[in-house]
């Protein structure tokens, strides 16, 4: 079922969101870096926003968050008005910035505590707090360590820790596993789903697929506007037998023979192979296969195969483009 529900034209209704916005807009002088953006996060789930470096997701974050005031347009989390009474939104939602945002000379006992100042979490509460987010994470052993002789998953997770000493409802986090090694991620996410199972929501920017495709939902951000926000599912049935797998030992070569073939609408290069997106994938391993050979490339291996996340996202960032040129 899709988690994104278009607004209504009445006034905004929060009852059951995270999140809920309405035409934010937002400006950098003459660049629009968000553009009229409307979208309702259910409470209860993971939302991952992706899109290009300068899409404006890290801008739309910080205007969730009260960091940012939009130009235009009106935002709701979890049911408090952000523009109204920006401080109370704060002090239920947990904010993790794309940059290491805690102090590299201060031990990650000592960070947690500052952090529990800052949200004036009682003593008692927060040694109770601490112990169980240092267990959970598995920082114990890493206690009075100073934060920057952390390695990068461990600072993440030191990050998280301290998002999370106040209990939020919410966890907003921008690429919080960017240069991070593949273990370490998946442990990060591991930590995040068993908080969502917790019933704590997660909105999150991230520049990896795999992490978004185990999202309850995923929003595509293109040049400051939200273009497509479904389950992943749904966003790859966009897409469904439209896409061509193309593997062969001379991949810039078979690139070259099919790039202008009348059939291929985009090809993309993931991993070693070639995704080639055409009208009807079945109909078009035939002659996709005869282009390769006539081009000398008589052992590629050329079939139909199911759209990934990054084929759906491909396609709808290309129908955007089309749009804008239009």
């Amino acid at each position: 079922m899709a988690s994104f529900t278009p607004l209504p034209d009445h006034k905004l209704d929060s009852a059951i969101a995270a999140v809920e916005c309405r035409d934010v807009t937002r400006m950098f002088g003459a660049v629009k870096a968000v553009d009229r953006v409307s979208l309702h996060v259910p409470q209860g789930g993971i939302l991952a926003m992706v899109g290009p470096d300068g899409a404006g997701k890290t801008t739309l974050l910080r205007i969730f968050c009260g960091v940012l005031s939009p130009d235009a347009g009106e935002v709701r989390l979890l049911d408090v008005d952000m523009l109204a009474d920006p401080e109370a939104g704060k002090a239920r939602l947990g904010y993790m910035p794309q940059r290491f945002s805690l102090y590299g000379d201060l031990s990650g006992r000592e960070n947690l505590r500052f952090f529990a100042d800052l949200y004036q979490v009682p003593t008692a509460l927060y040694r109770q707090r601490a112990k169980a987010l240092l267990d959970d994470f598995r920082l114990a052993d890493f206690v009075d360590t100073p934060a920057r002789q952390l390695s990068g998953g461990m600072k993440q997770k030191l990050a998280l820790a301290c998002t999370l000493v106040h209990e939020p409802d919410l966890l907003v986090l921008d690429e919080p596993t960017a240069g991070v090694d593949p273990v370490s991620r998946r442990q990060f996410w591991r930590l995040l789903y068993g908080l969502n199972a917790r019933g704590i929501s997660v909105l999150a920017t991230t520049p990896y697929m795999d992490e978004a495709e185990h999202a309850s939902s995923v929003a595509l951000m293109h040049r400051g506007r939200l273009i497509a926000c479904d389950a992943p599912a749904q966003l790859r049935a966009e897409v469904a037998n439209r896409v061509v797998e193309i593997t062969s030992v001379a991949t810039a070569a078979a690139r070259a023979a099919l790039r202008e073939h009348p059939l291929v609408t985009s090809l993309e290069l993931f991993g070693e192979t070639l995704h080639a997106l055409v009208p009807d994938a079945e109909a078009a391993v035939a002659p996709l296969r005869t282009s390769l050979e006539q081009a000398g490339l008589r052992h590629a291996s050329v079939r139909a195969t199911p759209p990934s996340l990054e084929d759906a996202f491909v396609s709808l960032l290309d129908r955007a483009e089309a749009g804008t040129r239009a």
